[in-house]
Parts: structure tokens; C-alpha cells; sequence
């Protein structure tokens, strides 16, 4: 599947222990000049709100025009605790795209984490 940075995607996301994991939604961070056929970098979105505070993680309020447009159905966080490489084979959809405004917000959540 093509996808692009900023889209929100339906993905089988690896489990952190290794193991097969679960489909949820994510949002593509990699750069488009590095897109590959093959595999794509994502952060794991979840609807557990315990850790939005967290500035390594951005809360998506779908009650905002932005929080609409990623095609969630409920308020939720991107958490850049977990960044995973899927294959693109995993992804199923394309459900919405971040705005401008939430993909810089995410770019700190990222360079947080990172250390960067």
C-alpha cells in the first residue's frame, strides 16, 4: 500500500515482546523520500489516555477539526514509546491524515523521545 507521512493507517503493530500484536491504528512518520515498497516507520496510536500527559506523546482530541481528519473515532495518543518499522503489507487502510499543526506537535513528541 502507498501511504505517506502523516497518514493514519490501520496496521498489524508488533507487540513489544516480539510477538504478533495486534491491529490498531498508527500514524506514518517516516520521510517520504525514504518511503520503501517494503516496510514503514509508524508510532502506535492508543486509546488509553493514562500517559497523555507525557510530552513524548501527543493527545488527539477528535472533538477539534485537526483530531477529525485522522479518522479516529475517539480521543486518543500517539505515543512515541513505540515506534515500529511494519511491513506495508500490514496496513489495511488509510482512515485519515494528521494536520500540519499535529504533525509538528508530534515532531516534538519524537525529538523527546529521541533525545534529539
Amino acid at each position: 500500500m502507498n501511504v505517506n507521512r502523516g497518514d493514519v493507517v490501520l496496521t498489524r503493530v508488533p507487540h513489544v515482546s516480539g510477538g504478533r500484536g495486534k491491529k490498531r491504528p498508527a500514524v506514518v512518520v517516516q520521510a517520504d523520500v525514504y518511503k520503501s515498497p517494503l516496510q514503514t516507520i509508524v508510532v502506535e496510536i492508543t486509546s488509553n489516555l493514562t500517559e497523555a500527559s507525557d510530552p513524548a506523546n501527543l493527545l488527539i482530541d477528535v472533538t477539534t477539526s485537526d483530531g477529525q481528519a485522522t479518522g479516529l473515532t475517539r480521543d486518543s495518543v500517539a505515543s512515541c514509546f513505540f515506534i515500529s518499522t511494519v511491513n506495508t503489507d500490514l496496513i489495511q487502510e488509510v482512515i485519515g491524515k494528521m494536520s500540519p499543526s499535529l504533525m509538528l506537535q508530534l515532531d516534538q513528541c519524537l525529538k523527546t523521545v529521541l533525545g534529539l
